[in-house]
């Protein structure tokens, strides 16, 4: 068992050094800028319909029985705390992608 938490480490070691030292190339930035641009359109949208979507459950459930409206209730919760992750991804992930990118800067918006 020792022998293999230790290769493990020296794999993450290895992986680890070679990613700090590599130098991002030009395909790979214009990837990650059309990743984030991506993500800064079209997750904000699927959070504001997540949390539509968590309001009709919420008052539809309402409607019905108490064990209906429970299952409404974490259904709506759900949903709300979904489109809660989305927008904090959002807002991350230029951040994430521009350590992945070795700090170089990734500008969403253009």
């Amino acid at each position: 068992m020792a022998g293999k938490r230790a290769f493990y480490a020296a794999l993450f070691l290895v992986l680890l050094v070679s990613v700090t030292f590599a130098t991002p190339t030009e395909t790979l930035l214009n990837a990650l800028k059309e990743l984030c641009r991506g993500l800064r359109t079209l997750v904000p949208v699927a959070a504001m319909l997540m949390v539509l979507l968590a309001s009709v459950i919420y008052a539809t459930g309402q409607m019905m029985g108490a064990e209906t409206r429970a299952r409404a209730n974490v259904w709506a919760t759900s949903a709300l705390t979904g489109a809660l992750i989305g927008i904090l991804i959002s807002v991350i992930a230029p951040a994430v992608l521009g350590v992945i990118a070795n700090g170089s800067t990734i500008d969403c918006n253009s």
